[in-house]
C-alpha cells in the first residue's frame, strides 16, 4: 500500500506546476519527491561558521599588589567556537538566508553549495529576535528558490525539510504542515510567529529550507521542541513572507532590521470580557496602554478599544499583531479593524519605525564620575522598542554598566529614575549628576518590575 506522502506530488515539469493536485498517472506516483528534490537541493547550502570567544581576564589583573602574584590566575584564553548549519539561496546574485544563531556573531563564514563549490560569505543584516541573517557571497548565476506567500499555507499541506542534520551532508525529510501561527513556543531569544511541521528537523538543519510540493520556499527551519535534542515531530520554521521583508531591507542597504512600531500594549479578549464588550465570541486585542507618539493613536484609537483584525486577518494576541505589521512592511498603510464605542471601524494605520526622538544621546560616563565607564541612553520610543521596555517608562537606560558599575551591582537594561533624590530624564543630566556626586551616592533603579535603591559611600 502506498504511503500518503508518496501520492500527492506533482512533477515540476508538468503544465499544472502552480496547482496542488494528486498524481494523474502511475509514472507520477513512482516519481515521488524526485522532481521537487532535484529542483530544490541546488539552492540549499551548508554553512560553516567560526567565531572567537574572548578570554576572561584574571580577577586580580587590576590590583597593584596581587596582580603580580596571581598574574594568570583565573584567566581564560580566547577560544574558537565552530557552528554548522544550513542556508538557502534566494537570489542568483548571491543572497543567502540562514539563522542568526548559526552566523549572527561569526567572524569567518564559509558557504558550500550542493555541487561542492565553496565561497566566503559576509553578513548583510542579522536580527537575533527573529533568528534570521542575510548573507552575501560574491558569485553570480546561482540557483535560487522562489518565495511563496506563507499566508496561503494551510495545515495539512505536504512539506519537505532540506538541510545538513548532524553534519552528515545534505538530507531531505518529509512531513506535513501541522500548525500555523505558533508563537511563544520556541525557546531562546527568538520571539515571533512560526510554521509548525512534523518533517524531521535536527541540529544542523537550522537555516535550511521548508518547501512545498512545488519547490517554493514556505519557511526557514529554525528550531525543534525536544527534551532529548532530537526531532520529536515538532519543528518550527520562520514564514517565508517575513523572510522576504529581511531580503528586501538587506538589498536596500539596511544593516539592522527595521520593524513597524505600534506604540501600544494590550491583552487578548477572553470569553468573560467578550460579553461586556458586545462581542459574540472571544477574540481580538484590547488596548491597555498607548504611547503619545503611537501611530494607532494618531489614527484615532485609544486605550479600551479592541483591535479585531490587521491586514484583513483576525488577531488574538500582541505577537500576531506585530507579525502582521512586520510583513506589511514599512511605508505602507495597514488596514485595521477595530471596535470603538461598540461600533466597528475600518482605519488605516501608517507603518513606520519607532521614532528616535527625543535623541537617545548615548554617552559613557567619564573618569571623574562616581561610577565611571557606564554607557547611558535617554529612553525614547526607539529605545523602548529595542529593549522591550514599558510604554509608560521614562528615565535613562543603562546599556553597559562597565567594569566598576557591574561590580557595584548595575546591570545592562537597568533604568535610572533618580540620582541622589533628583529625577533624571536624559543621559546628559544623569552623567552630570554622577560627576557632581560627593560623599554618597543613591541610585533609584528600575529593574524589570522591581524598584530598588542602591546606596554607596564615595
Amino acid at each position: 500500500m502506498l504511503k500518503p506522502l508518496a501520492i500527492a506530488l506533482l512533477a515540476l515539469g508538468s503544465p499544472a506546476f502552480a496547482d496542488t493536485r494528486v498524481p494523474a498517472s502511475q509514472a507520477e506516483i513512482q516519481l515521488g519527491f524526485v522532481p521537487v528534490v532535484k529542483a530544490v537541493t541546488p539552492a540549499v547550502v551548508n554553512i560553516y561558521a567560526r567565531r572567537v570567544i574572548e578570554g576572561r581576564a584574571s580577577p586580580f589583573a587590576d590590583d597593584p599588589f596581587f596582580g603580580q602574584l596571581f598574574q594568570n590566575f583565573g584567566a581564560q584564553r580566547p577560544r574558537v567556537e565552530n557552528s554548522l548549519g544550513s542556508g538557502v539561496i534566494l537570489g542568483s546574485d548571491g543572497i543567502v538566508v540562514s539563522n542568526y544563531h548559526v552566523v549572527g556573531q561569526a567572524t569567518d563564514i564559509r558557504v558550500v553549495l550542493n555541487d561542492r563549490r565553496e565561497f566566503d560569505a559576509r553578513v548583510l543584516l542579522a536580527d537575533e529576535e527573529s533568528d534570521l541573517a542575510i548573507l552575501k557571497v560574491d558569485a553570480g548565476d546561482l540557483p535560487a528558490l522562489t518565495l511563496r506567500d506563507s499566508e496561503s499555507v494551510e495545515v495539512g499541506e505536504l512539506a519537505l525539510a532540506v538541510g545538513n542534520p548532524f553534519g552528515v551532508g545534505q538530507t531531505v525529510s518529509s512531513g506535513i504542515v501541522s500548525g500555523l501561527a505558533r508563537s511563544g513556543t520556541v525557546t531562546g531569544n527568538t520571539r515571533g510567529y512560526f510554521i509548525q511541521t512534523d518533517a524531521p528537523i535536527n541540529p544542523g538543519n537550522s537555516g535550511g529550507a521548508l518547501v512545498d510540493t512545488n519547490g517554493r520556499l514556505i519557511g526557514i527551519n529554525t528550531s525543534i521542541l525536544s527534551r532529548s535534542g532530537g526531532s520529536n515531530g515538532i519543528g518550527f520554521a520562520i514564514p517565508a513572507t517575513l523572510v522576504g521583508q529581511f531580503v528586501q531591507q538587506a538589498r536596500a542597504g539596511e544593516t539592522v532590521f527595521q520593524r513597524p512600531w505600534a506604540g501600544v500594549s494590550g491583552q487578548p479578549v477572553t470569553y468573560d470580557m467578550a460579553e461586556g464588550l458586545g462581542l459574540r465570541r472571544a477574540g481580538g486585542l484590547i488596548l491597555s496602554d498607548m504611547h503619545e507618539a503611537s501611530p494607532f493613536g494618531a489614527a484615532g484609537l485609544a486605550p479600551g478599544d479592541v483591535i479585531l483584525a490587521v491586514g484583513g486577518r483576525e488577531v488574538n494576541n500582541p505577537a500576531e499583531m506585530i507579525y502582521r505589521m512586520t510583513i506589511a512592511g514599512l511605508g505602507t498603510d495597514l488596514a485595521v479593524t477595530a471596535l470603538q464605542g461598540g461600533e466597528r471601524r475600518e482605519i488605516a494605520v501608517p507603518m513606520r519605525p519607532a521614532p528616535d526622538s527625543p535623541p537617545r544621546a548615548t554617552l559613557t560616563t567619564g573618569a571623574r564620575a562616581a561610577v565611571p565607564g557606564v554607557t547611558l541612553s535617554t529612553i525614547n520610543p526607539a529605545v523602548m522598542a529595542e529593549y522591550d521596555l514599558p510604554l509608560t517608562l521614562s528615565g535613562v537606560l543603562v546599556e553597559d554598566p562597565g567594569d566598576i558599575g557591574a561590580r557595584a551591582g548595575l546591570r545592562a537594561g537597568d533604568v535610572l529614575r533618580g540620582i541622589n533624590g533628583a529625577a533624571v530624564t536624559d543621559s546628559a543630566s544623569a552623567s552630570a549628576a554622577l560627576e557632581a556626586a560627593r560623599g554618597r551616592l543613591a541610585l533609584d533603579v528600575q529593574r524589570g518590575q522591581r524598584r530598588l535603591t542602591m546606596r554607596f559611600r564615595l
